[in-house]
């Protein structure tokens, strides 16, 4: 008499290895996918809005407009640019030290925009002027202003960034948890694809028959 392995342990499931794996392969994905975008709509934008008046698209609820921030949202810590590398390197950290024990794809999709969204940024905080670890990010999209008075400029990092953390707020209030389970209303953990309410009539019937 076998005993079907607990979803989530760890065990190899059919087309796809363990859950790990395959979370851990989503997770970097699409931190891959977010960072090369990032970085190829920062190229494009000081190629064509350098120097340019910004780009008025759809009414005015948003424009193009070419910018460099030394500190995050409305310039905030413009003085100490340093500081920022530092918090990404932290959190690339702590990705990673989560990664160990991930399981669930959603958590992987949530992480995967974080760590993409904030290696795009730590780039410019590395590579571009004015020097190393001080360097000004890239951002180009204003919404309902062209110059951020209403809402500060940003880039597809800050959006992956964003998109990520809603995501996380959103699986932890549903009780989610990062290694394939979910918490049930009452506190109680279920693993991913088990019954939360109990045994079915087919569960109680007897495994083996004489």
């Amino acid at each position: 008499m076998t005993t079907a392995p607990t979803a989530g342990s760890g065990t190899t499931e059919p087309g796809g290895g363990t859950p790990r794996r395959r979370a851990v392969v989503v997770l970097v994905g699409i931190a891959s996918l977010a960072l090369l975008t990032d970085l190829l709509t920062k190229h494009l934008a000081l190629q064509l809005l350098d120097d340019r008046a910004p780009v008025r698209l759809l009414g005015g609820a948003v424009y193009l407009t070419l910018t460099r921030n030394s500190g995050a949202a409305w310039s905030i810590g413009a003085d100490h640019t340093w500081v920022f590398p530092l918090i990404t390197i932290g959190v690339v950290g702590w990705i990673a030290w989560m990664a160990l024990r991930l399981r669930s794809l959603p958590w992987a999709v949530s992480l995967g925009l974080v760590l993409g969204g904030a290696l795009g940024n730590l780039t410019d905080r590395i590579f571009r002027a004015p020097g190393h670890f001080v360097g000004h990010v890239v951002d180009m999209v204003s919404l309902f202003d062209p110059y951020g008075q209403v809402w500060p400029v940003f880039n597809l990092a800050d959006s992956c960034l964003v998109s990520g953390v809603l995501l996380a707020v959103l699986l932890e209030l549903t009780g989610r948890q990062r290694d394939g389970r979910r918490v049930g209303g009452r506190g109680d953990a279920v693993s991913a694809g088990s019954p939360a309410d109990g045994p079915t009539p087919a569960d109680a019937e007897p495994r083996e028959r004489a």
